[in-house]
């Protein structure tokens, strides 16, 4: 590292809270402006230049790897007031309502992401020689393969994981390479000729895309916010965490010392904050949705503090790190995903659904519902913008059940 090499310590050290947390906020809003400036940046997405920064700074000694801003400012607060605002748009009402099929072949491929997370852990543990530490992936990319970075984030935060940073980029860089493949996918005879695909015949025969791809770049525009606002989503955000805390403890204190392997199940999962916090979410989501519906700015909030943690999980990614065990975590990755795309298109042919559908929904079962909705505007599959998106906010709910399960069967730590 450069300039500790130099200085015999960071740049900027890990006592200095306030240095710390301007470089992350500027990187952060940086990494926003080129993805809303730039199609390259926004191809590779906001959240992994912000990862790439961090794990730039940290390499070179700008930053430190480790600091309380980090541990008990983002880990501990800023991840699990973040992910109640973004659950704040998964009405299961609505989404039951709008998603048809493609929620159909969603909910399939998130059973092939979690058969996938068995098969390569149980193929790769022995090569990988950390049982415990790969179960903690597993979970992790249950979570981010049925939901999407929010997900993560919550198992990350769950089953505290030393592959946590090597994992986001096998995770990131695969997910990108697998995006350019169900591009392909849409254009080869092979999948044309045994699927439907209405859409991709509607745009051929010439529909513009300008409609569409003003859409997407309206998608994070300026929207009608108020100081009320601001002031009831960071209310309700902070109450919910703290009521899930509360009831999580309660469960927790409920599991005898030595519980036999139900009732150790039991305590883990309804001990665990997270799937407090999802399911408090979506009942207020769904069954208070009116109200809900008025309320603006919870997912620009909520995404935003989700940049901050995706930056936070860049700064211990030493380059060596990732060399060294990026490639055992890829493999991971890609069986889960190969799975997952099996799963999504057989089960498309199976029930004789449309190609777009099959694209869509695995789309966003491994990107979630931001990818998935900007899939289908790319292409300009205008009718199916609405249900990528709903389908990958209820991957939000049931990726943190799902991961949750996992990483106990697995024995993560």
């Amino acid at each position: 590292m450069l300039f500790e090499a130099i200085l015999g310590h960071p740049l900027i050290q890990a006592d200095n809270t306030i240095g710390l947390l301007a470089v992350m906020c500027l990187s952060v809003a940086f990494s926003i402006w080129l993805e809303q400036k730039y199609n390259w940046a926004s191809k590779i997405s906001g959240a992994i230049i912000a990862l790439i920064l961090a794990m730039l700074m940290a390499n070179i000694g700008i930053i430190p790897t480790s600091c309380p801003l980090y541990d008990d400012v983002v880990w501990g607060i800023v991840v699990p007031i973040g992910i109640p605002l973004l659950l704040l748009q998964c009405n299961l009402k609505r989404i039951w309502k709008e998603t048809g099929r493609m929620l159909v072949i969603f909910l399939i491929g998130a059973v092939g992401t979690v058969v996938g997370a068995f098969l390569a852990y149980f193929l790769l543990r022995g090569p990988f020689g950390d049982a415990e530490g790969l179960a903690g992936v597993a979970a992790m990319m249950t979570g981010s393969y049925i939901g999407g970075g929010v997900n993560f984030a919550a198992m990350a935060s769950q089953f505290n994981n030393a592959y946590t940073a090597s994992a986001t980029v096998a995770d990131n860089l695969l997910m990108a390479l697998y995006f350019f493949v169900l591009i392909a996918f849409a254009g080869m005879r092979f999948f044309r000729s045994r699927f439907k695909h209405p859409h991709i015949d509607e745009v051929e025969a010439g529909v513009s895309k300008e409609a569409a791809q003003t859409q997407a770049a309206a998608f994070w525009n300026r929207k009608d916010i108020s100081l009320k606002d601001i002031a009831i989503n960071l209310a309700y955000a902070v109450a919910v965490v703290w009521v899930s805390q509360i009831i999580a403890g309660l469960f927790s204190a409920l599991v005898p010392e030595d519980p036999g392997a139900f009732m150790d199940f039991v305590g883990k999962f309804f001990g665990s904050q997270y799937v407090w916090i999802t399911t408090i979410s979506v009942i207020v989501a769904t069954f208070f949705s009116k109200p809900v519906e008025k309320l603006h700015g919870s997912q620009e909030i909520g995404t935003y503090l989700i940049y901050l943690f995706l930056f936070v999980i860049g700064v211990p990614a030493s380059i060596y790190t990732v060399v060294t065990e990026a490639p055992l975590l890829l493999v991971f990755t890609l069986i889960m995903v190969v799975v997952n795309m099996l799963f999504c298109f057989i089960s498309a042919k199976i029930f004789k659904f449309n190609l777009e559908d099959a694209i869509i929904a695995s789309n966003a079962n491994i990107g979630g519902p931001t990818t998935a909705a900007g899939m289908a505007i790319s292409q300009g599959w205008t009718a199916l913008v609405g249900p990528a998106m709903l389908c990958g906010v209820l991957g939000y709910v049931v990726g943190n059940y799902l991961g949750t399960i996992v990483g106990i069967i697995l024995g993560a730590g």
